[in-house]
């Protein structure tokens, strides 16, 4: 499942599987102005963030976790391979979402950090949501640990696999 979304106003909006996030290595001219991310799965948000590229900073993420420099990342590599299921979300802080806040970077990260109560922000967020039982958390040992090239190896043979049961 992969959506590029002009939604509302034409507000472009990115929403995509992990496992397909992994396989674009390079930014999308597209997804260069969306400053706002979001991970999460189909019921948690469990990181919501902010940078000029939302989508380096995802990936600045993912490379940290290998290393524990973000839990976020952490937590992905934790939980692999059901965490290829996770989706990222990629929006722009100039959307008509975020009008009531008047545009503002910071306003609207913090907007989307008080609706969601993400399981990893800490900041204006005074109830976080805790970890799913069904995850484990990011602080638990590697159960393996392999390099991103492997996993992108992994992830893109699943999303083969399912592209080819879409067109038999």
């Amino acid at each position: 499942m992969f959506t590029y979304d002009l939604g509302e106003g034409n507000d472009p909006n990115v929403i995509l599987p992990l496992k397909r996030f992994l396989l674009n290595e390079q930014c999308l001219e597209a997804w260069q102005g969306l400053d706002l991310y979001l991970f999460r799965d189909e019921n948690v948000v469990f990181y919501i963030g902010q940078s000029h590229s939302g989508f380096a900073r995802v990936w600045e993420h993912l490379l940290s976790g290998f290393k524990g420099h973000s839990i976020t990342g952490r937590f992905i590599w934790i939980n692999w391979p059901k965490s290829m299921k996770f989706t990222i979300e990629l929006l722009s802080s100039q959307s008509a979402q975020f009008a009531t806040v008047g545009y503002d970077l910071d306003a609207a990260e913090q907007w989307l950090i008080r609706e969601y109560s993400p399981c990893f922000n800490v900041s204006h967020n005074p109830q976080p949501t805790a970890v799913p039982s069904t995850y484990l958390p990011p602080n638990a040992k590697f159960r393996r640990r392999a390099s991103l090239r492997k996993l992108i190896f992994e992830a893109e043979r699943v999303v083969r696999a399912e592209d080819n049961q879409r067109w038999p």
